[in-house]
């Protein structure tokens, strides 16, 4: 019998390097673990909507259609997730990140929150949400060893 892959949606801010080090560390531990995320090129997931189906004058449509066609895409990979990682990040204010933990915890499907301290309080209905509320992504690999394979940190 084939060990069970495990499906994991890295959600949230596209500014910084988490997602990579979440998948080198789950590739260090062997876990059997597959990472999906939106489209993390900022320009690409703003104007695919207009680059697709045409050009919009107001920006209210511009943005709406690029949300729209972005949705097709986290829709399906949410709903496919086993775990649903979120990361809140310092500089911007990641509204389509809290739709996603929204989505997961709707669907009942396990959320663990990564975010700094300081936004505890901004935060505290997704923490509340969330299985695990983490501050590193070391402690999301930590956290994914332990659920796939039982195993705690050394």
């Amino acid at each position: 019998m084939s060990q069970r892959i495990w499906n994991v949606y890295l959600s949230g801010e596209i500014h910084t390097d988490w997602r990579d080090q979440i998948e080198a560390g789950a590739k260090a531990a062997s876990l059997p673990v597959e990472f999906s995320s939106p489209v993390t090129n900022h320009a690409a997931s703003d104007d695919c909507g207009v680059a697709i189906l045409g050009a919009e004058p107001d920006k209210f449509w511009h943005d709406h259609k690029g949300a729209k066609v972005n949705a097709i895409r986290t829709r399906t990979l949410i709903g496919e997730a086993d775990i649903v990682v979120v990361r809140f990040g310092e500089k911007y204010r990641q509204w389509n990140a809290a739709f996603d933990a929204g989505m997961a915890s709707a669907l009942n499907i396990p959320l663990i929150v990564m975010h700094m301290d300081e936004h505890q309080h901004a935060l505290k209905e997704v923490d509340a949400a969330a299985l695990a509320v983490t501050r590193t992504p070391e402690q999301v690999v930590q956290i994914l060893a332990y659920v796939i394979n039982g195993t705690l940190p050394a």
